[in-house]
Order: C-alpha cells, then sequence, then structure tokens
C-alpha cells in the first residue's frame, strides 16, 4: 500500500514520546512483556549516536517507533536497531518500512557502515520485509536469542533468532537486493529439495551432502495462527527449521531470498551455496 502523507517520522523529542513508546511495546508484545526498553534508554541512545525515532499522524499520537543502538564492531561503526513496533490499527501503511528508512538514513550520517538486527524466522510477514523489501543477509542463527521475554510471540517457540545485517552503502545494498530479485525469479528453486518437508519428520541431510546448489526450508506462512491452535506444533517447527537453519549455515550455504504461498500455506527460504 502507499504511505500515507499525514504521517510523519521523526527523532523522538519528550519525556510524554519516550513514555508513549514504552507503552507501544506492550501493545505490540503484550502487557506481560518483561525485557522493556525504558524511556530513560530510549533517550539516552540518541545522546551517543543512536535512534530512537516515531511515526506520528496529525494528532501527535504515535503509531510506531523504531529504536537502535551505535557501536564499534571490529573497528568499525555499525549500529544494532533493537526494537521496531507499530500499532495493530497503523499496519499496512508503510510505517516499518518508513521507519527503518529514517533509522538508515540517520546511521549513515554517523558514519556506520552496517545495521543489525534480529527477528525471528519463523514469522513469515517479517522474512518477506527483511528480504524482499529491506535486503539484508543473515549474519548467523542465534539459538534462544534472548530467553523468555514473557511475550506471548515466544509462547512454545522460545526466541530463537536470524540476526541479520542491512548495508548502509548504497551500491553494496543495491547489489544486495540484486541478488534476492535474481534468486526470487530463479525458477530452479520452484522444485530445489524441501529439507524439512515433513512436521515433525527427519531433516534432509542426503542434499546438503551432495553439495545441491538449491535448497529450502519451510516454515509456516502464520506462526501466530499456529500457536494459537496447537502449541505443540508450534515447538516442533521451531526443532525443525532449528535443525535445518544450522545444517544449512554450518555446510556454507547462505539465505538467498524469501518466498510465501499463502494458498498452500507455506514459506520457504531460499538457500544457495
Amino acid at each position: 500500500m502507499p504511505d500515507a502523507p499525514s504521517i510523519d517520522i521523526r527523532p523522538l523529542a519528550s519525556l510524554d514520546e519516550y513514555r508513549a513508546a514504552v507503552d507501544l511495546q506492550y501493545d505490540a508484545w503484550g502487557r506481560e512483556l518483561s525485557d522493556v526498553t525504558a524511556a530513560t534508554i530510549l533517550k539516552i541512545g540518541q545522546r551517543v549516536g543512536g535512534v530512537s525515532a516515531g511515526a506520528f499522524d496529525d494528532n501527535g499520537r504515535l503509531l510506531g517507533f523504531v529504536f537502535g543502538l551505535t557501536g564499534v564492531e571490529a573497528g568499525r561503526i555499525v549500529h544494532w536497531s533493537h526494537m521496531l513496533a507499530v500499532r495493530a490499527d497503523a499496519q499496512n501503511l508503510g510505517i516499518g518500512r518508513r521507519l527503518k528508512a529514517f533509522q538508515h538514513a540517520a546511521v549513515k550520517r554517523v558514519g556506520a557502515h552496517v545495521m543489525y538486527w534480529t527477528y525471528d524466522p519463523l514469522v513469515a510477514r517479517n522474512a518477506h520485509l527483511n528480504f524482499n523489501v529491506l535486503g539484508v543477509r543473515v549474519a548467523e542463527y542465534a539459538r534462544d536469542m534472548y530467553g523468555d521475554m514473557g511475550s506471548t510471540l515466544s509462547r512454545g517457540i522460545g526466541t530463537d533468532r536470524f540476526v541479520v545485517a542491512w548495508p548502509v552503502d548504497a551500491s553494496e545494498l543495491a547489489a544486495r537486493r540484486a541478488e534476492i530479485a535474481v534468486a526470487h525469479d530463479d525458477a530452479g528453486f520452484a522444485s530445489a529439495p524441501v529439507v524439512n518437508p515433513e512436521l515433525g519428520g527427519e531433516v534432509l541431510c542426503a542434499p546438503v551432502a551432495a553439495g545441491a546448489p538449491r535448497l529450502r526450508v519451510r516454515v509456516p506462512v502464520d506462526i501466530g495462527a499456529v500457536q494459537s491452535a496447537d502449541l505443540a506444533a508450534a515447538g516442533q517447527w521451531r526443532a525443525d527449521t532449528r535443525a535445518a537453519f544450522e545444517l544449512l549455515l554450518a555446510a556454507g550455504y547462505r539465505v538467498a531470498g524469501f518466498t510465501a504461498d499463502a494458498r498452500s500455506g507455506a514459506g520457504h527460504y531460499l538457500f544457495s551455496l
């Protein structure tokens, strides 16, 4: 959908706005959320090159926010985007993408080379946003990244995460997006082996050992619906995909892209050597 022109993306600038971002965390992830980023941290982060920015409507209501910290890795300035949330009644307006773009421009101004963040690889809509819209690459798969956060989103499936990297340099980003587009249009992936073809079944190691040039990992298109209907099945999705992701990454495969088919109820990560 096109961006809503009345939405203003800008840094958080008052105590009320910082507090509104805290409230939005509870709205997005549940009142039982234990790992809350406090208003003071949102403010302090800005003082040392971080980003605390919001999306505001015409009445000054906070519709979404993004928060990240800037630091140094191996002698280079990098940025870790820790949180992004959008109100349920403001979904599908392009707010998440616009917040990321604002953050990207802000960290470029302070000399950062790359932005990192995490997301749950079982959440297909976030996989689509990260790969097909933004153009990230996978840096690592992290088991139980955040432990028990007290959030309904982790109910039954824990907090395994992909750590993804988003290039800040425009030419590097364009090249990565081109790679993803090529993979998405590659007809060879449509018939590539799925290494976790059946829920609860054995992960197929033979194609990996043989060095198949294209492989896929299956995920549900709506893990939230699976959690609501069958918590044991949701946990099995985590176990199956964890085994598949760790096997492929250890074997030298990289995530080339992501596709989803609502009709079949499945999404697929596209892996290539």
